[in-house]
């Protein structure tokens, strides 16, 4: 009888386990993660994941939409319907519209049923770049950082093209999804600058192992592809020229904060917050912020 029971156990937790793989077919980058920690969450190697992805580097950034296992052989891959499942339930655990999951199955409306096999990927070719000028209307089952990648931009300027102060979006809703201006060369920093958000300070650091605020800025504009020399925040802001309209991207300066005159600095994310080096580490800060506030000295661009 215990031989059964643990057989019965097994049995259970491997097909429990075979159900996680398999509903992680996708992966959405998180705060802090790199090729080789999804790799090893997802017990497969970094190689795999470029290849998979068609990367050309180990560049990821927040909210990047990763396929983590090789895709599948067949045209499309399928979902069964559970009880309590509805179709915008569905497309979030498969990071899609709606719209697509009626389109692929010929559904003419919302309505589904337990036990029904439904198509939860496309079987045409690769969807064209969404443009970076325009309006989007939210669908049901979106959410920002969703909007974010499909139109290859971050939560945080989305929210500040839209004048937004929280992540709340309803259906219906109309969001401008790109800004009517050029955006600079280094529109990709805050990309970069938010995947170390948690990286611990570090005295003239400038790696994720260790930063302090110039140091982070060092690396994170020379990932963005802005090759800068090492110096500090004093440096940078006399290279720099000043900007009243600031974008995403961009420095913004503090003054008398351990010593007097320019001493800290940060980059600008949008809605009024900034990414830098603290002594707590890399953190995204309010500018109305009490401390940070009374020191603003100003913006800044490269």
């Amino acid at each position: 009888m215990k031989k059964t029971i643990i057989a019965v156990t097994a049995a259970a937790l491997v097909s429990s386990l075979a159900v996680s793989s398999a509903d992680a077919a996708t992966y959405r980058v998180q705060s802090g993660d790199s090729l080789s920690v999804i790799a090893y969450k997802y017990d497969t190697s970094v190689s795999n994941l470029k290849n998979w992805n068609d990367l050309t580097s180990d560049m990821i950034y927040v909210n990047q939409v990763l396929e983590v296992s090789a895709p599948a052989t067949s045209s499309a891959k399928t979902y069964t319907v559970q009880s309590g499942d509805y179709l915008s339930k569905i497309g979030q655990k498969f990071d899609v519209y709606v719209a697509e999951l009626k389109k692929w199955n010929n559904l003419t409306s919302d309505v589904i049923h337990p036990g029904q096999v439904l198509k939860v990927s496309g079987t045409t070719s690769p969807a064209q770049p969404a443009p970076t000028t325009g309006t989007y209307t939210v669908q049901s089952g979106d959410t920002l950082s969703h909007i974010a990648v499909k139109y290859d931009t971050t939560v945080s300027r989305i929210k500040s093209w839209n004048g937004l102060t929280s992540n709340t979006i309803y259906v219906g809703q109309k969001l401008k999804v790109g800004s009517s201006q050029t955006e600079a060369p280094s529109s990709n920093v805050v990309d970069i600058a938010e995947q170390y958000i948690g990286s611990p300070y570090a005295w003239g650091g400038t790696s994720p192992s260790g930063f302090d605020c110039s140091g982070f800025i060092y690396y994170v504009f020379n990932q963005a592809g802005t090759s800068i020399s090492r110096t500090n925040t004093a440096g940078y802001y006399s290279r720099s020229t000043a900007t009243s309209n600031p974008k995403p991207g961009d420095l913004v300066f503090f003054k008398n904060t351990y010593k007097a005159g320019i001493s800290h600095m940060g980059i600008y994310a949008g809605n009024g917050e900034f990414i830098h080096a603290s002594d707590s580490g890399v953190v995204v800060t309010k500018l109305s912020n009490s401390y940070w506030s009374p020191r603003f000295a100003g913006y800044r661009t490269f």
